[in-house]
């Protein structure tokens, strides 16, 4: 276990993929705090663990005791995030919490991907 400590506040925080998504607890959350939280790793394995990850933020956002604007931007379309969005709509925003969904894409070189922009 990590030593406790003051909570960590970045602009931008990238949650990981795969197997290392599972490291995303209640506990990440309470001290990492990040205006932005980008979910990616489109798998198998993210679908496994993204319902708990997304539960974590809301438990966790719900004890910082401060009144922060958090954006949570998915990098790929899901069902258990779909899910989790109509289930907790509520809560998100009594938690000042906002999912970002985009239809926006961006071409590069023969190839077109989803994209949206944030600005801080």
């Amino acid at each position: 276990a990590a030593p406790q400590g003051p909570p960590v506040y970045v602009d931008l925080a990238y949650l990981p993929g795969s197997w290392s998504a599972r490291t995303v607890d209640e506990e990440f959350f309470r001290r990492i705090r990040s205006l932005c939280y980008v979910v990616s790793g489109d798998d198998h394995l993210k679908e496994g663990v993204l319902r708990p990850l997304l539960d974590a933020l809301l438990a966790a956002k719900h004890q910082w005791g401060i009144d922060i604007q958090v954006t949570l931007i998915p990098t790929f379309d899901s069902l258990v995030m779909h899910e989790w969005y109509q289930e907790t709509h509520e809560r998100q925003q009594e938690l000042g919490i906002t999912v970002l969904g985009s239809n926006s894409t961006v071409a590069m070189q023969d190839e077109t991907f989803p994209a949206c922009k944030v600005e801080f």
